[in-house]
């Protein structure tokens, strides 16, 4: 890189967050000041925040993204026994949270322009142990859910919707979150809502079921006698400070996520032909967390981009069926996820990114 060069971050947390100083600082002082550091007020106002951005009717923060996922599977009584449909291009922690319920994951393959879960080959792994599907909305985007939704109902499972990288994001005019059982969201710090450490959600239409959701994730303790535990339970609570940051910074989530896709059309438009970003569905709104392109050698791109200083990363280089971890549930070859594993490339994308890093970035790939 020579010295006329602009480094070009993959993420950049750091200026993010300093144009949000002042409401950050006001959001400790609060916590500072009443003390309620575990389900202080914050939590609850976070929570009825959130489920009323999602379009829904009810939140539990958790304290991850991974948690949100086992506890619904829980709280839907998935387990020992049932098999659930996930695809196998996401990250570990879907299939992580189906197996931590003692469930079984059937991993289908995914489609070719989206990479996201292909609904017809869900429905061929449809089998007698199927209890769930779920539909992990990757990279920004949503998963086919009207087709998995009718897909659900037509088999009698529950849909579940893995949200953690779709804060935001619609299909069909309704927003992540509205459409399946419950949707799970990570407010791990990079996400388009990140916190200031980990933090999770669940949301739903399903009032008891956020209140199962609520109770296992707090020792099982009972609604009315907090001395009395009715089920075996957990410690995953959402504490006060990260609720408080995230009630912050919610209130810039959809300016964020303009400039994010604002930044994806820059790419779209100085990419070179040979590097092909992910196809966005005519029905889906993406909120773009990750700018995913597909490129025909990656080892020469990322050489090329760490030359010029230009940060990059790989989601994900190896598909869950293909990790030893999960060798025990593989069930032959997904070819269009195993395909992808060894093109896709990801390029910086945060909202502060700016159309002159944006171009920069073009400009480099284009010279490969």
């Amino acid at each position: 890189m020579t010295t006329t060069e602009t480094a070009v971050p993959f993420v950049d947390l750091a200026t993010l967050h300093e144009d949000l100083r002042q409401p950050l600082d006001s959001a400790w002082r609060s916590v500072l000041a009443h003390g309620g550091f575990v389900g202080g007020p914050e939590v609850r106002r976070f929570e009825t925040a959130f489920a009323a951005y999602c379009g829904v009717g009810h939140c539990a923060g958790v304290g991850n993204g991974t948690d949100a996922l086992e506890l619904t599977l829980l709280a839907l009584g998935v387990g020992e026994g049932h098999e659930v449909l996930v695809p196998a291009n996401t990250f570990v922690a879907t299939a992580e949270a189906v197996c931590a319920v003692g469930a079984r994951p059937r991993f289908v393959d995914v489609l070719p322009d989206t990479l996201l879960m292909d609904p017809d080959a869900a429905a061929s792994a449809v089998g007698p142990d199927t209890a769930a599907i779920i539909a992990v909305h990757l990279f920004g985007q949503m998963a086919d859910v009207i087709a998995l939704s009718e897909l659900a109902d037509r088999q009698g499972l529950f849909l579940v919707e893995d949200a953690a990288q779709a804060h935001g994001a619609e299909f069909a005019g309704r927003r992540a979150g509205g459409w399946g059982s419950a949707a799970t969201f990570s407010f791990y710090p990079g996400k388009n809502l990140g916190a200031l450490g980990d933090g999770g959600a669940v949301v739903s239409d399903d009032a008891e079921l956020i209140a199962r959701i609520r109770r296992l994730a707090n020792h099982g303790r009972s609604d009315t006698d907090r001395h009395a535990h009715d089920v075996v339970g957990r410690n995953s609570r959402l504490d006060t400070l990260q609720a408080a940051v995230l009630l912050a910074k919610l209130a810039g989530l959809d300016h964020g996520n303009r400039a994010r896709v604002e930044m994806m059309a820059r790419y779209r438009a100085g990419l070179p032909t040979w590097c092909v970003p992910v196809a966005q569905r005519p029905e889906a709104r993406s909120v773009h967390h990750l700018a995913v392109v597909e490129v025909p050698d990656r080892a020469v791109v990322t050489r090329a981009l760490d030359a010029a200083g230009i940060g990059w990363g790989i989601h994900y280089p190896v598909p869950c069926h293909r990790q030893p971890a999960f060798a025990a549930y593989e069930r032959g070859r997904l070819p269009v996820a195993e395909a992808a594993a060894d093109r896709i490339l990801s390029l910086p994308m945060f909202p502060t990114l700016g159309p002159e890093a944006a171009d920069r970035v073009c400009e480099v790939l284009r010279r490969v």
